[in-house]
């Protein structure tokens, strides 16, 4: 095969139950009026199930590749692969979600028409369990929480990093990743914890720097709900997490101070108040209820971090 165009990659670690269909997904793209020329890296983090002997089933087709990575961590894992690859753009699709058979073509066609983006992602819809529906208690801004991601239906430059393109349906420049030194290892998940925010780091980075961050809905994923999703302790867990998340991106970018415990008790407070103002809607309720808990892990995280940097007597 050619050099390749662009190199997806997906990073997993303990997924036996959603890789194979993950990886089927790639090997299935329309990517022909590119002569084929992507290849599959399947970054294995560490895994102890059945995860190696799924990739490897796969090395019959050309395009796939097989990657170990001893060193738990996503960012850690998203670098791995990186570095394996050929490709000018980098794709990253989640261990447990499908792409759409034009996901590949429509991310390359962004980059190949715009040399100034840096970042593209797109529409990202939600596979329910069989014969599940979403609770009751499970509000938009909830689902978001899952990988639910849609800008709409036309292509948009996000200017905003808070809408970056969700990290299960990501791809980014080969030339801008490696130029900033690869995905930020403080953040992104380390096996079962879910702290996160390395995706939106970078696009505020590709932003600062004049790069472009593009939303291109044809770029269709669709993301696997776990069972265990669906229940209230895991967003108030993930809540948590995004609390910590926050803290921590704000200290890799430098921006600490005071007015982190101002605006992280004011959002506390702000949340509560609509917990209370909504409790006859269990969406709302709920919802805001997970975002004030979430706030009270990040000051949590604010006033440690600022322990940590005193000096020792």
């Amino acid at each position: 095969m050619d050099t390749p165009l662009i190199s997806a990659i997906i990073c997993t670690h303990n997924r036996e139950q959603y890789l194979g269909a993950a990886i089927d997904s790639l090997l299935q793209q329309r990517f022909e009026q590119y002569g084929n020329r992507y290849e599959v890296i399947v970054v294995d983090n560490a895994s102890s199930d059945r995860t190696a002997e799924i990739a490897k089933s796969r090395l019959t087709h050309p395009n796939v590749q097989y990657v170990y990575e001893p060193t738990l961590g996503l960012s850690v894992a998203r670098n791995r692969g990186a570095a394996a690859a050929k490709g000018k753009v980098l794709a990253y699709l989640d261990d447990d979600a499908e792409a759409s058979d034009g996901w590949l073509a429509a991310l390359w066609e962004v980059f190949e028409q715009a040399e100034k983006v840096a970042i593209a992602g797109g529409k990202v819809t939600l596979l329910w369990p069989p014969d599940t529906a979403p609770p009751e208690w499970l509000s938009d801004d909830l689902a978001s929480s899952l990988g639910a991601y849609d800008l709409g239906d036309q292509p948009i430059y996000i200017e905003d990093p808070a809408l970056t393109p969700r990290g299960l349906n990501y791809a980014v420049r080969q030339s801008f990743l490696t130029a900033i030194g690869g995905f930020d290892t403080h953040l992104g998940r380390v096996g079962s914890n879910l702290l996160s925010n390395e995706e939106q780091q970078l696009t505020r980075l590709a932003l600062d720097d004049g790069w472009q961050v593009a939303y291109v809905p044809t770029a269709l994923a669709a993301h696997n709900v776990a069972p265990e999703r669906l229940k209230r302790g895991w967003f108030l867990r993930r809540s948590w997490w995004q609390g910590i998340s926050e803290s921590y991106r704000e200290q890799a970018s430098g921006t600490t101070g005071l007015w982190q415990l101002r605006a992280g008790g004011e959002r506390l407070l702000r949340g509560l108040y609509k917990a209370v103002k909504h409790s006859r809607q269990p969406d709302q309720q709920f919802g805001n209820f997970a975002y004030a808990y979430g706030q009270i892990a990040y000051l949590g995280s604010v006033v440690r971090s600022w322990i940590d940097r005193q000096p020792t007597p």
